[in-house]
């Protein structure tokens, strides 16, 4: 049986070198290689993305839809990237372990959207509890996420790590804070919610990794009254739907006295980086309480994520190539 022809579509940017470096270790796939100097030449492009049994689209939004349309045939699936597809009709979302349809959905079909960094940690939060009925549709939400500077891609990581920069990118940023960043629309429909969240993301001086944090009020909710039910319910919902051991995982009960979760304990938000797995942790008490979802943005948050999307659609195992 003949390898798998892959492609990667703009390569040379921060989310393409990452699925490339997963993909040129492995024997079971063939990498197409367009040449350096026609890469942007549209004819040559298209017949690479022709040429191939699965895309993957590392361009930004006009590019992605313009690279879409110069498919011509029915067999090349494509995982796109970009922001273009991801509430767009006809698109699966490509986040397996949200549940049994979601899984399915991207085993099965020709055109898949990976989802946004800061998306991800908002909708592994979110989803399962407007699912199981114990966060209503109407709730009013915020959500702060802290992510590093590689997040940026190629021109944020040259402006923090250039010889001279300014003091500020030594500190935390605060930005898209006229509540239009591009994955609001993915986080608010994706978990059928009636309201966009008020969403704070935040760019600090690290590489990379992130941690997406969503509050709560008991009160909020629909039947859970303790931090231990809440826990409970998540835990056991991810257990069903999570797949592959490791790759989502509920973290420590934090009501547990060997959980660790005291008043001394802290969440770095570049814990997880190099991995490719996402943790949800949960920290409070029974009246306020907060879920994070920690993980590497260059990993489930985008390439990861990619590379394990590709396995499903393929038929190889879900988690091959992802560093767990």
């Amino acid at each position: 049986m003949s390898k798998p022809k892959i492609y990667i579509d703009g390569k040379e940017g921060t989310t393409g070198l990452q699925i490339y470096d997963r993909l040129a270790v492995r024997e079971d796939i063939e990498l197409l290689l367009i040449e350096e100097d026609k890469r942007k030449d549209p004819v040559e492009r298209k017949k690479f993305l022709n040429e191939a049994d699965l895309v993957f689209l590392c361009l930004p939004d006009a590019a992605a839809v313009e690279a879409v349309g110069l498919v011509e045939n029915s067999h090349t699936r494509v995982i796109d990237c970009s922001t273009a597809h991801r509430t767009a009709e006809g698109w699966a979302y490509g986040f397996p372990e949200l549940s049994p349809a979601h899984r399915e959905a991207v085993r099965n079909s020709k055109r898949v959207a990976n989802p946004g960094c800061h998306a991800t940690g908002f909708i592994s939060i979110v989803y399962p509890l407007v699912s199981m009925g114990i966060l209503p549709r109407d709730t009013a939400l915020s959500c702060f996420s802290l992510t590093g500077y590689s997040g940026g891609g190629k021109s944020m990581i040259a402006q923090y790590e250039q010889d001279s920069r300014p003091p500020a990118y030594s500190s935390p940023a605060l930005y898209g804070l006229l509540q239009n960043h591009k994955h609001l629309p993915e986080m608010t429909v994706l978990c059928g919610l009636e309201h966009s969240p008020v969403f704070v993301p935040v760019v600090d001086d690290y590489y990379k990794g992130m941690a997406g944090t969503v509050p709560l009020h008991m009160s909020q909710l629909q039947g859970v009254s303790t931090l231990h039910e809440f826990w409970e319910k998540l835990h056991d919902y991810y257990a069903k739907t999570a797949g592959p051991a490791g790759a989502l995982r509920v973290e420590m009960d934090p009501t547990d006295p060997e959980s660790g979760v005291d008043s001394g304990f802290k969440i770095y938000a570049n814990m997880l980086r190099g991995k490719d797995t996402l943790s949800l942790i949960v920290t409070g008490n029974d009246g306020q309480f907060t879920v994070t979802a920690l993980f590497d943005n260059l990993g489930k948050g985008a390439s990861g994520a990619a590379v394990q999307n590709m396995n499903l659609m393929l038929g190889f195992e879900e988690t091959a190539g992802l560093n767990l």
